[in-house]
């Protein structure tokens, strides 16, 4: 899983609540068991006007010019917002395997259904809550005439946009160090790994008539 420090970009409003998964992701382009390919195809019924089809390129899609994140002002941004209980549905890792390849690094919401939330500490998404009438205030000043930049800072957790406004985020301090040091659950319990195996060494050498003591004393 990459690391996550702090990033500064472009900020895409996306002014919709209850963004469920199969939003992000529709379910038929869920076939693959790999964490790649489904970019294109983020949330494919709002970026295209036809019916896609798995494989095919946005090249051979009907583009929804009116879509947002279709907009030319937007094109590039690694920052997005949207509004309460986003991720919301069914459980698919899949729907933030999507915002990432699509180049997102950060998503700012009031609030996050709690699978999807779950799932960013699981590759390295980052997701920033902040109050409702903040997150408003985002969203006005995204929609505005000039582009929102704003830097997303992890160690201080704190978003500051460039209007010189400072916003303090909260965060679990087990999850921060997690993405800090790019390391999903695998990666933590490897990073332990020579305390492990000195206690299974210790557990067989005392029941050594225990399946798999001679495996791991050798």
């Amino acid at each position: 899983m990459r690391a996550f420090s702090n990033v500064t970009g472009l900020v895409v409003p996306l002014d919709r609540a209850n963004i469920d998964t199969d939003q992000i992701i529709p379910k038929q382009y869920l076939k693959s068991i790999h964490r790649t390919g489904f970019g294109d195809n983020l949330f494919d019924g709002w970026r295209y006007l036809d019916e896609g089809a798995p494989g095919m390129t946005p090249n051979e899609r009907v583009i929804n010019h009116e879509f947002v994140l279709n907009l030319p002002r937007y094109q590039g941004a690694n920052i997005l917002l949207a509004r309460d209980n986003f991720g919301c549905g069914s459980s698919r890792e899949h729907a933030v395997w999507a915002l990432m390849e699509f180049g997102f690094d950060v998503v700012i919401a009031p609030s996050f259904a709690d699978i999807f939330y779950g799932n960013c500490f699981k590759n390295g998404l980052v997701p920033v809550t902040l109050p409702r009438e903040t997150v408003d205030a985002l969203f006005q000043l995204a929609l505005g005439p000039r582009n929102l930049v704003i830097t997303v800072d992890l160690p201080t957790q704190t978003v500051s946009a460039d209007n010189g406004s400072v916003l303090h985020f909260e965060f679990d301090p087990v999850r921060k160090e997690k993405i800090l040091q790019g390391l999903d659950d695998i990666g933590l319990t490897l990073a332990v790994r020579e305390r492990i195996e000195a206690f299974e060494n210790r557990h067989y050498a005392a029941m050594p008539w225990l399946p798999g003591a001679r495996e791991v004393q050798q």
